[in-house]
């Protein structure tokens, strides 16, 4: 059994969130991501997390192409996924190396005011209630065929060039597979905000193989962007 740290209840998330809008950017429960911090806004949201019990919000801007629109308050995807900072480094340049685990997606039920430079908002995690559950095996295979998927996969990897450790991709147990083709893969915005928005493991793997295809096949022209 592959045992899952887990740092947050739902009582113990926070009722008002920063978030780091970031193009490109998702995060998914299981996942770590790393991040290198340097404008001073984001600076200030990271010193302040780490003395409020470490959380930001991972969320999307909905037009990535209008740098206007990350930093004036508009245009972000409702859905994102919570991270705690679980490596933290500062450098002699004035920058924060930091890691973060994700723990759970949340909706932005509302948008507050800038603080420190920085975007917060009122996160509902009602939706997603499942994400928290530190039950789960992640070592019990989810996918129904799981060698669909990596054929498909592999595929993807020769078309753009991607190397890989194909040894630790074979004994990934499925969630940590999907996770990490999930986050890691260069897949349009919007397909990975689908992908993020899956209900589960088993629907995402689903989603990500046809993505790969279609990546293949229509030279990588985006498919139908996540739900608003």
């Amino acid at each position: 059994m592959i045992d899952r740290p887990r740092y947050a209840t739902p009582e113990s998330l926070p009722d008002i969130l920063p978030i780091f809008p970031l193009p490109g950017a998702v995060l998914l429960p299981y996942g770590r991501m790393p991040l290198n911090i340097f404008e001073p806004r984001y600076l200030n949201m990271i010193e302040d997390a780490l003395a409020n019990g470490r959380y930001i919000g991972m969320i999307q801007p909905y037009d990535e192409t209008d740098e206007r629109q990350i930093a004036d308050g508009t245009a972000i995807y409702k859905i994102g996924c919570v991270g705690r900072i679980v490596e933290f480094a500062e450098t002699g340049d004035d920058r924060y190396i930091v890691s973060l685990e994700g723990i759970t997606r949340f909706r932005v039920a509302d948008e507050l005011g800038l603080f420190d430079g920085y975007r917060r908002v009122t996160p509902d995690y009602s939706e997603f209630l499942e994400d928290l559950d530190d039950s789960d095996d992640l070592s019990i295979p989810v996918l129904q065929n799981r060698e669909e998927l990596m054929h498909a996969m592999q595929r993807y990897f020769d078309h753009k060039g991607i190397s890989a450790d194909m040894d630790s991709i074979d004994e990934a147990p499925d969630t940590i597979l999907v996770t990490s083709l999930s986050m890691s893969c260069p897949l349009d915005p919007r397909d990975k905000q689908a992908l993020l928005e899956c209900p589960d493991t088993f629907e995402r793997g689903q989603l990500l193989n046809s993505l790969f295809e279609f990546a293949i096949q229509e030279g990588d022209t985006p498919a139908p962007e996540g739900r608003q």
